[in-house]
C-alpha cells in the first residue's frame, strides 16, 4: 500500500490481466508491487511501474494462468475520480495526501474519516455508497447500535462510518484479500483497531453472526442469498443497497414476505437503490 506523503499515491497504474487464478502461496514480486484483485478465475496484478518480465517469469512458474492484456492508465482515471476530500452528510472523507489541505480546517464533529483506496472502488462518491452513509446516519442517530457486520466492505468505508456514529464492535468483511488489506489500512489510519476487525470470508457465512445492524452494499447474486437466511433476521436493522431498478424490485418483494419493515429508500434517478429498514425478530 503506497505511504502518506504530499500527493497521490501513484502517478501511473500499470494492470496485468490473467486469466486464471494464482497458487495462494505464490511469492510476489516486492518491487513496484500493488496487489492482486482476484475475482471469477480471473487475476488483476497491480503495480506503479512497468514489470513486463516480473509478471512473465511469474505466469512461466504458474502452469494454466495466461496474459489476457495489460493495462497503463493514471490512477485517477482506475478509480473514475480525482479523489479529493468530499463531505456527505455529517461526513468529511479524506485522502491521507490531503491531511494538511484547507478542507481538513474548521469543525467536523469528529466525523472526519481518513481513507486511502489504494485501488479498491469505494471514496464514497459513488450513488450507492452514499446512501449508505445516509442511512448509517440516520439509523445510528434513532437506535442504539453496538455491533455490526459490513458484507462486502471494500476499502472498510461503511465500517469506519459506523464506528464514527458510536459502534463499537464491527466485522468489515470481503471475499477479496486485497479489498480486506485496504481496510485493514483504513482502520489504522483512523485509530479503530481495537472497533472493527477486517476479515476475508464468504457474506453467506458471516450473515449468521450476531449483530445489531447488517450493511450489505453488495452485488444483487450476494444479496439475494443473504436476505433468505435465517442470520438476516436476527438482525434488528439493516441497510441494503447496490442494487439497480429491477434488482431492487425484487428484492423488495422477498422483503414483503419476511417480518421486515422498510423505513426508508433512496434512488438516484430511479438507477441505484438502497433500503433501511428493521426486522421484528431482532
Amino acid at each position: 500500500m503506497p505511504k502518506d506523503r504530499g500527493g497521490a499515491p501513484y502517478q501511473n497504474l500499470h494492470i496485468y490481466y490473467l486469466e486464471g487464478r494464482l497458487d495462494p502461496h505464490t511469492p510476489f514480486p516486492q518491487k513496484h508491487f500493488i496487489g492482486n484483485w482476484e475475482e471469477d478465475g480471473f487475476s488483476f496484478l497491480f503495480f506503479d511501474r512497468e514489470s513486463d518480465s516480473a509478471v512473465n517469469r511469474l505466469i512461466v512458474s504458474q502452469p494454466g494462468v495466461t496474459l489476457v492484456d495489460r493495462y497503463t492508465m493514471r490512477y485517477d482515471e482506475w478509480l473514475g475520480e480525482k479523489f479529493q476530500p468530499v463531505q456527505i452528510g455529517r461526513f468529511t472523507i479524506v485522502p491521507p495526501w490531503c491531511r494538511d489541505d484547507q478542507a481538513l480546517t474548521g469543525d467536523h464533529s469528529g466525523s472526519t474519516i481518513m481513507l486511502d483506496p489504494g485501488v479498491v472502488f469505494g471514496t464514497g462518491t459513488h450513488p450507492t455508497t452514499r446512501d449508505c452513509l445516509s442511512a448509517l446516519e440516520k439509523v445510528c442517530t434513532w437506535n442504539r447500535i453496538d455491533t455490526a457486520l459490513d458484507l462486502g466492505t471494500g476499502t472498510g468505508l461503511l465500517a469506519l462510518a459506523a464506528a464514527k456514529m458510536g459502534c463499537k464492535r464491527i466485522l468489515a468483511a470481503d471475499t477479496n484479500y486485497l479489498a480486506v488489506r485496504t481496510a485493514r489500512r483504513n482502520i489504522r489510519l483512523n485509530g479503530f483497531e481495537s472497533m472493527i476487525l477486517p476479515v476475508q470470508g464468504s457474506a453467506f457465512d458471516l450473515i449468521e453472526r450476531t449483530a445489531d445492524l447488517v450493511i450489505a452494499n453488495i452485488h444483487y447474486d450476494v444479496m439475494k442469498g443473504l436476505i433468505t437466511a435465517d442470520g438476516f433476521l436476527t438482525k434488528r436493522h439493516f441497510v441494503l443497497s447496490g442494487l439497480l431498478r429491477s434488482q431492487a424490485r425484487a428484492v423488495e418483494n422477498s422483503l414483503e414476505k419476511l417480518p421486515v419493515r422498510i423505513l426508508e429508500k433512496w434512488d438516484v434517478n430511479g438507477i441505484w437503490h438502497t433500503y433501511m429498514g428493521t426486522t421484528r425478530k431482532g
